[in-house]
């Protein structure tokens, strides 16, 4: 049995920048946008613009355990946030989803589902537009999303934890090899007069 993301989750847009976000040296906020997350990754939280945010009604500032789904683009993904380190808001491409009750549903795991192969595949399914691919807030909420025993979550997600460490260290040992094998390169090549 599945349930729509909008029961499980409050549901709010990014920050609503007009054009590209002002860098401001002393500002009151940091801003998540879709160059600072890479699919499968966390947020690059040290490169984040910042900068300052005025209004009236204060912003949704991200906090620990929220969710940011990127909404725009051709790879249309899910960030938990294990901590935010700074007062940090979300730009306009992304929804900022927090798990209401986290006692039933681990938002490490609706990331993880959001991210899994029948998610993705209704997501694009149901991408929007001609010129940018995109997901609409109704087709996000209308997401199905299984909800299995909190104990079956912590597996998975430990399971997924696990398979992204040895993603990383296989990506590192192939950089590894790699500059070994230029380095034995440029060793051959100034042996023989190449390297000039």
């Amino acid at each position: 049995m599945t349930i729509p993301l909008r029961q499980l989750v409050d549901l709010k847009a990014g920050y609503p920048f007009r054009g590209a976000v002002p860098t401001v040296d002393n500002g009151n906020a940091h801003v998540v946008q879709m160059r600072d997350v890479a699919f499968d990754t966390r947020v690059a939280w040290p490169g984040l613009t910042r900068t300052s945010i005025t209004g009236r009604k204060g912003p949704d500032w991200l906090a620990a355990g929220d969710i940011l789904f990127i909404a725009r683009g051709a790879q249309n993904f899910a960030v938990h946030l294990d901590s935010v380190p700074c007062e940090a808001v979300c730009s306009q491409y992304f929804f900022q989803l927090r798990v209401r009750r986290p006692e039933l549903l681990l938002a490490e795991f609706l990331a993880w589902q959001i991210n899994s192969l029948p998610v993705q595949r209704y997501l694009s399914a149901n991408a929007q537009g001609s010129a940018q691919l995109g997901i609409a807030r109704a087709v996000l909420e209308a997401t199905p999303i299984a909800v299995p025993a909190i104990a079956t979550q912590h597996r998975i997600v430990a399971l997924a934890t696990a398979a992204r460490r040895e993603k990383l260290l296989l990506h590192t040992l192939v950089e590894n090899r790699a500059r070994q094998l230029d380095a034995l390169a440029l060793q051959f090549h100034a042996t023989s007069g190449l390297a000039e």
